[in-house]
């Protein structure tokens, strides 16, 4: 009899369900983004994403089955791409026409900033969670742009960091030509000053094999002047920087593009419940999985615990609960997690990884903030270059494990 009535009542379970009121929150790709190329994601250089990260999304959208039980709502992702900027800002306009507030954006800095500013004006917010540009946290922050995908000023504090619990004081910097690698260079020399690591040299390096250019492409000619402990290698491609480990004049440690790398996520990580995670974001994509795919699961699980907290589908509602200090989002990282209200950029841990291990988690221990710990990754309050702050104070809780 209790089976004939467990059973009745699980055939109800979907009729109930398909009642719920839908929630949507909108997935937009840019079609033409290099960086998806087939030749570039066979190669799986590190920084890089290994593949589109709309399934880490859809996996945090199937995690969310009861989640919206209690206000009669179900979350849906709807998924739309453009071959420019122009066709992604209509697309975000039929969106917000549809009554879809959320949007995750799949694209690089200059396409996401120029279509954070064409849709300013918009009742909706947008989720990075594939450019790691400083810029977009500074100078050209939008106020209804947050960044789930760290920084990379978050990526290179958390490098130095390890540096000087190693005592590793110098640093020789490798520099490659595009206007990416000297931002990435810049953030380098901002974390070194911050935390007291001399950059004994910077030079320019040149992909390719042009006898020529010997003084640019040659791995012995580039390391072989000044000693130092180790080589920052500043390679937003990441071709070049592959071939830096073990070909240095000196037997030194290689970091940033290559060797130990500052990540926001690592598919060996298995700490903090993150290898049911992984197992789970491996079997969606069908392969390997990247910090573009966590934080495209991050950016969903945003969305659904603002929603529930602030107890409404109200847009103005939920968002304030996303922005504010009250949201505590998990994302298996074994810190308590949220947005910073000066820039918009998500607090979050930063793992050290080497190719094929995650050795490492920052903030390293002894590295403290007197707000919160994860501020001693990027820019804290006091630092930011962003005038358009989503709120006007930072969150009082301080880093917890």
């Amino acid at each position: 009899m209790l089976a004939t009535v467990a059973l009745g009542l699980l055939a109800l379970l979907p009729m109930a369900r398909a009642a719920d009121t839908p929630f949507r929150i909108g997935y937009l790709e840019w079609s033409e983004d290099p960086r998806y190329r087939a030749e570039r994601l066979k190669a799986q250089y590190p920084l890089q994403p290994w593949g589109r990260p709309y399934a880490g999304a859809a996996q945090a959208i199937s995690e969310t089955a009861f989640s919206g039980a209690a206000l009669k709502l179900k979350f849906e992702l709807l998924k739309r791409e453009a071959a420019d900027v122009a066709g992604m800002a209509d697309a975000v306009k039929a969106m917000v026409t549809a009554g879809i507030h959320y949007v995750i954006v799949d694209a690089d800095g200059p396409v996401l900033a120029d279509l954070a500013k064409r849709t300013a004006a918009l009742p909706v917010t947008l989720f990075n969670i594939a450019a790691a540009q400083d810029s977009l946290r500074g100078a050209q922050c939008q106020s209804r742009l947050l960044h789930v995908l760290p920084n990379h000023a978050m990526l290179t504090d958390a490098l130095a960091q390890y540096l000087v619990l190693r005592r590793w004081a110098s640093v020789l910097v490798l520099q490659g030509p595009n206007p990416a690698d000297a931002e990435l260079a810049a953030a380098w020399a901002r974390s070194a000053k911050r935390f007291g690591i001399k950059t004994v040299d910077s030079k320019p390096f040149k992909l390719g094999q042009d006898p020529r250019e010997r003084e640019l492409n040659n791995l012995q000619l580039l390391t072989g002047s000044k000693d130092y402990d180790a080589v920052f290698v500043a390679d937003t491609d990441g071709e070049f920087a592959r071939a830096v480990p073990y070909q240095t004049a000196k037997p030194r440690v290689v970091i940033g593009a290559a060797g130990l790398v500052a990540d926001g996520w690592h598919w060996s990580w298995e700490r903090d419940g993150a290898r049911q995670l992984n197992n789970r974001l491996i079997k969606a994509a069908g392969r390997q999985v990247t910090s573009y795919d966590w934080a495209a699961w991050m950016a969903v699980k945003s969305v659904v615990e603002a929603v529930v907290r602030a107890g409404t589908p109200d847009y103005d509602k939920s968002d304030a609960y996303l922005r504010g200090p009250d949201i505590v989002l998990d994302g298996f990282k074994g810190f308590r997690m949220g947005y910073r209200p000066w820039d918009g950029q998500l607090r979050q841990p930063v793992l050290l990884n080497t190719g094929n291990w995650a050795i490492a988690i920052a903030p390293i221990e002894g590295f403290l903030d007197p707000v919160n710990n994860l501020d001693t990754l990027g820019f804290d309050s006091k630092e930011t270059a962003c005038s358009k702050s989503s709120a006007s104070k930072p969150a009082a809780a301080g880093a917890s494990k």
